[in-house]
């Protein structure tokens, strides 16, 4: 499975993007604020621009886990219940650990991860629960077909 984040409109302390699966548009994303990182910079000079949880994924190509458990939301009761906590998560982000795709509406619930929803509301992402359920099954479905999962951020 390929996903694609094509952010579109970069702001001062936001990014919002297009999330395509498998070539065709899904949703929206809500990151923090891009400040042009891209995954082949050297790692010092990632670690010199990045501010903490408030910088988008640095553009480049990830694998995304299906089988990590986030300690963080595997307390959630709702994350529990779809997912046994075990939220998707992008392996090898230079200078990030633990980068995952949630749900969230606003720009301080990013955390230098990755948020779904519906862009209705300027700088945020609403229906986020709803869009993340669905993305998950989707993901989850490749994952258990044995698919390779990939984000590719531009």
């Amino acid at each position: 499975m390929k996903l694609l984040v094509d952010r579109k409109w970069k702001k001062a302390t936001y990014t919002i993007g297009r999330l395509y699966v498998n070539d065709e548009y899904f949703c929206n994303t809500l990151e923090d604020k891009d400040r042009g990182l891209k995954q082949t910079d050297p790692l010092d000079y990632i670690k010199t621009r990045k501010v903490y949880q408030e910088t988008a994924i640095p553009t480049g190509t990830y694998v995304v886990a299906m089988n990590v458990t986030s300690p963080k939301y595997s307390a959630s009761a709702w994350y529990w219940k779809l997912c046994q906590g075990k939220v998707p998560r992008l392996l090898n982000v230079p200078g990030w650990e633990g980068v995952l795709i949630h749900t969230g509406n606003d720009p301080l619930q990013t955390a230098g991860c990755l948020l779904v929803g519906k862009n209705t509301k300027v700088g945020q992402v609403l229906e986020s629960k709803a869009t993340f359920q669905k993305l998950y099954k989707k993901m989850k479905a490749a994952y258990d077909k044995g698919e390779e999962i990939t984000i590719e951020i531009v």
